[in-house]
């Protein structure tokens, strides 16, 4: 695996990605990370990510960055509560003495974290995938919007749901899970909205019905990030007849979906101080595995896309980018076949996700089912769009 002829390919700048990048560069295996975003400052949606000390805080570890890390995160709110549609507690959890430490990071400041970590010229910005054409001995021919060419050795998919790799390797596409998170936010909630910071506590709070749900959880700076969530189809808008761009036309249906629930729940909605966002759930098959195929592989959610609510996606990412890197590091300082390390590394892989993801799969449909909410049932720590 000689460096001068060995090209390794990244798609997608997401965490899994860059710290793949990352491992690479500190142990002298080159990498390009090609990403269709402009530039370091596109959007990155959802709310601040909990890392697991065995989870993403070990891969961050494993690149060197623990320090960064705390330097950039806060304490998560170690608090979740579960409500009735009356607004009745029925469980608060709270950790025990001893507990490990939770910690968030915002997710721009997890992209700048590794962006930084990275030489200058790393990630090639404003490069959308069009295309990847095999060139024969695992090599493949990458082919840009931008009209940028390049033969690479191994190009490994991080690029996400809708991943441009994924089809060269699986047949499966995302499909709709069957709940839609329409997300606001409420700003400065302790002194502009006292009764919901009352009702969400410090830390995570749902409201489940067997129905439509609540979620709501404390960001940094007083900010409460609110989702309704809506079982039922994708198109529920449309369905409505609204447009997702008028904000009270959109509010007025999610109360009425609402209706009957406790006033202070309905106004997570009522009283929110953004506008409404949709965001559909979409997950991958369980498990969803592929046949090696030389040169190529996936990481993240190109490789185990999983329902949000307690699908440790992050965590997953930073695992699976530390773990490619790792193996492929150990076949460059031994000279060895680096196939072999990414056979290696989708075994371990597809083990891990499909317990992570039919674990996922399984929570989303106890939240918004039948039954819902059961008070007796401990409580797993939701991951509203925090994957």
């Amino acid at each position: 695996m000689p460096p001068t002829t060995f090209r390794i390919a990244i798609i997608g700048a997401g965490p899994g990605g860059l710290l793949c990048a990352r491992i690479l560069q500190r142990y002298g295996v080159p990498v390009t990370v090609w990403e269709r975003e402009p530039g370091p400052e596109g959007p990155a949606p959802g709310g601040p990510l909990e890392l697991r000390a065995a989870g993403g805080r070990a891969a961050l570890r494993a690149a060197g960055l623990a320090t960064a890390f705390r330097a950039a995160a806060r304490p998560a709110g170690r608090e979740t509560r579960l409500l009735a549609p009356t607004g009745a507690l029925l469980r608060r959890e709270t950790p025990d003495a001893g507990a490990a430490e939770r910690l968030e990071i915002g997710r721009p400041e997890l992209r700048r974290l590794l962006l930084d970590a990275l030489a200058p010229g790393t990630v090639r910005w404003g490069a959308h995938l069009r295309t990847l054409h095999p060139r024969g001995g695992g090599r493949h021919q990458a082919v840009f919007d931008d009209g940028r060419t390049a033969v690479f050795d191994l190009v490994i998919g991080a690029d996400g749901t809708w991943s441009r790799v994924r089809p060269l390797l699986s047949d499966a596409d995302p499909h709709y899970a069957g709940v839609s998170y329409v997300e606001t936010a409420l700003d400065d909630a302790d002194a502009r909205h006292p009764g919901a910071a009352r009702l969400v506590g410090r830390g995570r709070m749902l409201a489940l019905s067997g129905g439509p749900g609540l979620l709501a959880r404390r960001e940094a700076g007083g900010r409460i990030l609110v989702y309704a969530a809506l079982p039922g189809a994708e198109d529920w808008a449309r369905e409505a007849g609204v447009s997702l761009a008028d904000t009270e036309a959109v509010r007025a249906v999610l109360l009425a979906r609402f209706a009957g629930w406790d006033a202070r729940l309905r106004a997570l909605l009522g009283d929110s101080d953004e506008g409404f966002t949709d965001r559909p759930l979409f997950a991958l098959p369980v498990p969803h595995t592929w046949p090696h195929t030389p040169g190529l592989t996936l990481l993240g959610d190109a490789a185990h896309l999983m329902a949000p609510f307690s699908g440790p996606g992050a965590d997953l990412a930073l695992l699976d980018g530390c773990e490619l890197a790792r193996r492929l590091v150990e076949a460059h300082t031994w000279q060895a076949d680096p196939d072999q390390a990414v056979r290696a590394y989708e075994a371990a892989l597809f083990a891990r996700s499909a317990a992570a993801a039919g674990t996922a799969a399984r929570d989303l449909a106890a939240a918004f089912g039948r039954g819902a909410p059961r008070p007796a049932r401990r409580l797993r720590r939701p991951h509203p769009l925090g994957r």
